[in-house]
């Protein structure tokens, strides 16, 4: 009987060793299945992947609006002082003397009576 080359020995191994590799793997995924289904982990990674491309299409969106943010900062500024001039204008207008039946008044053309004609 002849001695195998010893090339022919080491890659025995190492296909013994992938063989074993496998067959855990797949062990695992049957065990892995039969704890969530087919439907279910076709299901899991359908909506996984979606949740990532939702996800990658808003960091886009992120860095565009910061990218123009940083390019328009006056305007920017702008926008954010008109906002904030919008949410504070009651207090606003009771700080200059005037009330919102006065406002709707100036609106509507009409005038009260203890105001005058």
């Amino acid at each position: 009987m002849t001695t195998l080359p010893k090339r022919y020995v080491e890659d025995k191994a190492l296909r013994d060793a992938a063989k074993g590799v496998l067959e855990a793997d797949i062990e695992h995924f049957k065990a892995t299945l039969a704890d969530q289904g087919l439907a279910g982990r076709v299901s899991a990674q359908i909506s996984g992947s979606v949740k990532r491309r939702i996800s990658a299409g808003a960091q886009d969106v992120l860095a565009q609006a910061k990218e123009t943010a940083s390019d328009h900062r006056g305007v920017l500024a702008v926008l954010v002082g008109a906002l904030i001039l919008w949410f504070a204008r009651a207090p606003l207008m009771e700080l200059l003397g005037l009330d919102a039946a006065d406002e709707a008044d100036a609106e509507d053309g009409t005038i009260d009576e203890d105001q005058g004609a």
